[in-house]
Formats: structure tokens, C-alpha cells, sequence
């Protein structure tokens, strides 16, 4: 009797997920589903690139995992139910679908985050997922000179996105509005470049700015501040998928699956939960933070543990730690500030046109890494020793809740 193996999300760990069980496990005792609702993989990380006009090349799942035994599923995920071992499907045409499973892994990740704003949700553009990257896109090509684009938030994608629109458009005039200090959890060396790149680039920087209110032309402070927007780019944080708290699946409060250190649910253990979709504690006891470099290790931890109960193999033991925080600024600069493994900025930082090189290289090896998720390991398959167990399941209670996705 086959192990079923359900993959929910092909996002960056889904994907790695999905390969790498798919490399360690032998076909014949296992069938792996993966379920997404896109049939191309999706570079997350270069959605500010994708948004500024920039084309980026098709990656087909079906490229990717041919041959390796992976069934790809073109479908939303709109249930699952953490006590029947099913979730249900919708696809294309709105014919839903359950699936059983006897191992899950929940990989449906995140996107943005209104925060509660008003007017985000009417006015404002996101970049968290390729359908918001294609809307700025159109968005920015109608927009003539002169016009203003704020981006609100100060973090990671948000610098991204403002020297990515600023270098592709310097037509444009571009703001960044951050809550705190521009890039103050920088070194010193790391926010001096910053400052530099934005002068350059003529970014207008709005330091300890917390945009209250968005309308279709402009946003407001908390001071009361009315700075003009033609478009304004909302990049604030993310918030999970909504699935998993409508679930008997423990959670915390911002819906993240509480899992132990294989990424096993601590509630359900036939449920992994990899990525953003996890709450995974880090070096220091501190949670790791929503990123595709920390998303990545528990991937691979999650897959090995599966694999590992499976076969009657050795637990694994991922690092899950920190090196450093790359960062695009525009297509010939950059930056790499060096962290400790808690994520801590220290002195070291590499800037300019190396730094550009080194995260282009990054995020190259990151989508390589999701079609050859085992190189430099052993891929030799290993037996499967564990018998799925499948209760009766008429005498269960009534279906867990369900959200649309």
C-alpha cells in the first residue's frame, strides 16, 4: 500500500519539499502529490524585477519535476480537514476535488499584509505573488513623468521595490516611507550605502513615517502629512495563509502552525508545516522571520524527517541559522550585510556591483535548487518500512471549517 504524501504550495519550500522526498523515498511505495494553483514556478524573490517591467523566464513544473515521480495538481487549495486527513481542491473550472493523505506537508506560505489600513486594500499595489507584480507592472507603464510612487515599508522588499522602480523609471519620482530609520538594523557601512544608492537614485526618504491612511492618490501620515501618490506600493510585512486557523491545527495567533523541531505539527503529527506557514524557532529562541532563506532549511529538514520516519532511518538535524541578508538595489548595486546566526547585523557588509553579483547568484541557486533539491547528497531511494494507518472514518465529527483561498 502506497504512502500518500500531499504537498500543499510549490512556493520555494513546497517545491524543495516535494523533490526532495521525491529523491529520497522509492517510487513504488510512495505517491506524491503536489497541489498549486499556478503551473509554473514562481520567483518569488524577483517580483520588485517582474513589477519593474522586467520579463523573467517561464520555469514549468513539468520541466522541472519530470521524471521524478512528482504528480502536480493545478488547483487552489480551499480545505483541509487535519482530522480526516483530506483537503479539498478547487480547480479551474470550480470543480472541487478531495484528496486523502497520509502525510501532508503545508507549504502554502504567505502574501501581503494591509495591516488594517484604511484604503490599502482598495488603492494600494502588492508584490508578494506574480498576479500583483503583473498589476504594478501595467500600472507603472501608464504613469507619465513626474509622477509619484511611494512605497510603504522599509524593509527588505520594500528597498528592493523602490530602487528597482527608481533605476527602471527615473522619470518617476520615487519615495520611501519606513516606519523606523532607513535600514536601521543595519551596520553602520550597510546604511551609509543605502543612503548613498537612494541619493543616487533620487529616492525620497520619509524616516519614522507610519502611513495611516491610503487613498487613490495619496497617502497620510500619523502626523497628518498628505504626501502625494499616483501609485503606492504596499510592502509592509506578510500575513499567512488564512486555511490553517480555520483547522483544529494548532496555531498561533497570526495563524502560523505551531510545529517541533522536524516541522511536525505538535498537534497533528501526520501534518508538517515548512516556510512561512510554520512557527519555527531559531538560534536564540527567537522566531525565524518570513524569508525564502529561512524558509528553505525547514524544507529540507521536514522532507528528510518524513523520510527518515518512513524508513525507519536517523532523524535529521538541519542548521537552522543565519548567515547573512542579501539585498537588490536596482540591477548594478547591492547589498550583503553579514548577520549572526540570530540574524544580527555585524560590522561586515559587502556593497556595489559584487554585492549585485552575489545576490543574483543567490537567487539563481535558489530556483536551481528547487528542480536538484538533493545535490552534494546521497540519492539513492530508500525502502519504506512505516504502513500508512487509515481508520474508519464515518464515524468522525463533521468537517473541519473552510476559507476560500
Amino acid at each position: 500500500m502506497q504512502q500518500r504524501i500531499i504537498v500543499l504550495g510549490a512556493g520555494y519550500t513546497g517545491a524543495i519539499a516535494a523533490g526532495r522526498l521525491a529523491k529520497r523515498l522509492h517510487r513504488d511505495d510512495v505517491a506524491i502529490t503536489l497541489v498549486n494553483a499556478e503551473p509554473d514556478f514562481v520567483e518569488r524573490v524577483r517580483m520588485h524585477q517582474l513589477a519593474a517591467g522586467q520579463d523573467l523566464a517561464p520555469r514549468p513544473f513539468s520541466e522541472m519535476f519530470a521524471g521524478t515521480g512528482v504528480e502536480l495538481k493545478v488547483a487552489r487549495v480551499t480545505g483541509v480537514d487535519a482530522d480526516r486527513r483530506t483537503v479539498t481542491v478547487t480547480g479551474a473550472d470550480g470543480t472541487e476535488e478531495p484528496l486523502e493523505y497520509d502525510t501532508l506537508v503545508y507549504a502554502l506560505g504567505s502574501g501581503w499584509n494591509d495591516g488594517g489600513v484604511p484604503g490599502v486594500t482598495e488603492h494600494a499595489h502588492e508584490i508578494a505573488g506574480r498576479p500583483g507584480a503583473l498589476r504594478l507592472r501595467e500600472r507603472l507603464a501608464r504613469l507619465e513623468a513626474g509622477q509619484t510612487v511611494v512605497v510603504v515599508g522599509g524593509g527588505l522588499t520594500g528597498l528592493e521595490a523602490a530602487t528597482e522602480i527608481a533605476e527602471a523609471r527615473p522619470d518617476l519620482d520615487v519615495a520611501l516611507a519606513a516606519r523606523g530609520g532607513l535600514g536601521d538594523w543595519l551596520s553602520d557601512k550597510g546604511r551609509a550605502h543605502l543612503r548613498t544608492v537612494c541619493a543616487r537614485l533620487g529616492i525620497t526618504v520619509h524616516e519614522h513615517t507610519a502611513v495611516t491612511a491610503v487613498a487613490a492618490d495619496r497617502v497620510t501620515t500619523a502626523d497628518g502629512t498628505v504626501i502625494p501618490a499616483a501609485v503606492t506600493v504596499w510592502t509592509t510585512g506578510f500575513a499567512v495563509h488564512p486555511i490553517a486557523r480555520a483547522t483544529t491545527l494548532e496555531v498561533t495567533g497570526t495563524g502560523q502552525i505551531v510545529v517541533d523541531r522536524t516541522m511536525r505539527s505538535v498537534s497533528h503529527p501526520d501534518v508538517y508545516a515548512i516556510g512561512d506557514a510554520a512557527m519555527v524557532m531559531g538560534p536564540g529562541d527567537k522566531p525565524l522571520r518570513m524569508s525564502c532563506a529561512s524558509g528553505v532549511p525547514t524544507a529540507w529538514q521536514a522532507a528528510d524527517a518524513i523520510a527518515a520516519r518512513l524508513t525507519g532511518g536517523k532523524l535529521p538535524k538541519v542548521p537552522l541559522r543565519y548567515f547573512n541578508q542579501c539585498i537588490s538595489l536596482g540591477r548594478r548595486d547591492g547589498l550583503i550585510q553579514y548577520v549572526t546566526a540570530d540574524d544580527r547585523a555585524v560590522r561586515a557588509a559587502l556593497t556595489g556591483r559584487l554585492a549585485a553579483r552575489y545576490k543574483e547568484l543567490i537567487c539563481k541557486g535558489a530556483a536551481w535548487g528547487v528542480a536538484h533539491p538533493l545535490i552534494g547528497l546521497p540519492t539513492r531511494p530508500r525502502r519504506v518500512t512505516a504502513q500508512p494507518v487509515r481508520t474508519d472514518r464515518t464515524d468522525r465529527t463533521d468537517p473541519a471549517a473552510r476559507t476560500a483561498a
